[in-house]
């Protein structure tokens, strides 16, 4: 989903699209000077035909509105970047089910695993596994610990 930044630079390449239509420019010429294809500019002319500059413009965004802004998505993964351990997890290990407490404890937000998933693709995060030799040698390690108990 764009951010809303790049949402107006969609919107004001549309525009200008819509201009150099107005002003007489062959449609071939402007999706040569915009860098989209002719039938792009064909959508653009004819919704410009039907209602001018106008029609070009972002509708209103539908749906709910998102839960946590660009400045806690930033707040988030500072958070995140401090490992898990430092909130209070007995590893420093982040899982989904984990981030999802976190996003609950400081933004008072409750999320699905799968919306954490895709708050975290926005922030940039990706999912990793840890490499099978990190896994084994984690297990060999809790074994150890558990037979020194």
């Amino acid at each position: 989903m764009p951010d809303q930044a790049h949402r107006l630079e969609l919107e004001q390449r549309r525009l200008q699209a819509g201009q150099l239509l107005l002003q007489g420019m062959r449609q071939s010429e402007v999706a040569q000077h915009l860098k989209v294809s002719r039938e792009t500019v064909r959508r653009w002319a004819d919704k410009v035909d039907r209602g001018g500059l106008a029609a070009l413009k972002n509708a209103p965004r539908l749906g709910r509105p998102a839960g946590l802004d660009q400045q806690q998505r930033q707040e988030l993964a500072l958070l995140l970047q401090q490992g898990a351990m430092a909130h209070g997890f007995d590893s420093d290990t982040w899982s989904l089910a984990r981030v999802r407490q976190l996003v609950e404890r400081q933004f008072q937000r409750r999320y699905s695993e799968v919306q954490v998933w895709r708050i975290l693709g926005a922030i940039g995060w990706s999912h990793q596994q840890p490499a099978a030799q990190q896994r084994r040698s984690k297990r060999r390690t809790t074994r150890e610990w558990a037979q020194r108990r």
